[in-house]
């Protein structure tokens, strides 16, 4: 596959960020199915606030006020990788997966990387999750890390 490009996008849809919290509550029904462990829609919206300050954003993949896919994403520079720009949240609505909105959003980030200066796409996946792996490596991403990490007991975060 050619991960310079993209499938053009459908007539009557678009590629545009979820700027204010009308666009976010359009954004829910899709960011819950990747991420079911929130609490809610006002967690979502809640979270999505505080990661703003950290420069999160959502490009989310629109049919008129319908969200179909988005990727959440913000700027970030470490050691490792200079500055780059993090996937958080990537998902298409689960009856238009394999349609080609996961490789728009692939493509759309790595081209906001480009006009941010940043060297790097980086994102995580599951261990388990061999479906998204191969998804990723067919985009030109490469698996080159493992992440470890470990829940903080309470006592201790505070």
């Amino acid at each position: 596959m050619d991960t310079a490009t993209s499938p053009p996008l459908p007539p009557g849809t678009a590629l545009r960020h979820a700027e204010d919290t009308a666009a976010l509550r359009a954004c829910w029904p899709v960011a819950r199915q990747l991420r079911p462990q929130l609490a809610g829609i006002d967690d979502y919206l809640e979270r999505v606030q505080r990661m703003r300050q950290h420069s999160y954003r959502v490009l989310a993949a629109w049919h008129g006020e319908r969200v179909l896919a988005l990727a959440g994403y913000r700027l970030q520079e470490n050691l490792v990788y200079g500055r780059f720009l993090y996937v958080d949240d990537l998902v298409s609505a689960e009856e238009l997966r394999g349609q080609g909105w996961g490789a728009r959003l692939i493509a759309a980030t790595r081209a906001l990387a480009a006009q941010a200066g940043c060297a790097h796409v980086v994102l995580d996946t599951a261990i388990v999750n061999t479906a998204a792996q191969r998804f990723y490596a067919a985009q030109g991403l490469a698996n080159k890390a493992t992440r470890f990490s470990c829940a903080v007991p309470t006592e201790v975060a505070a």
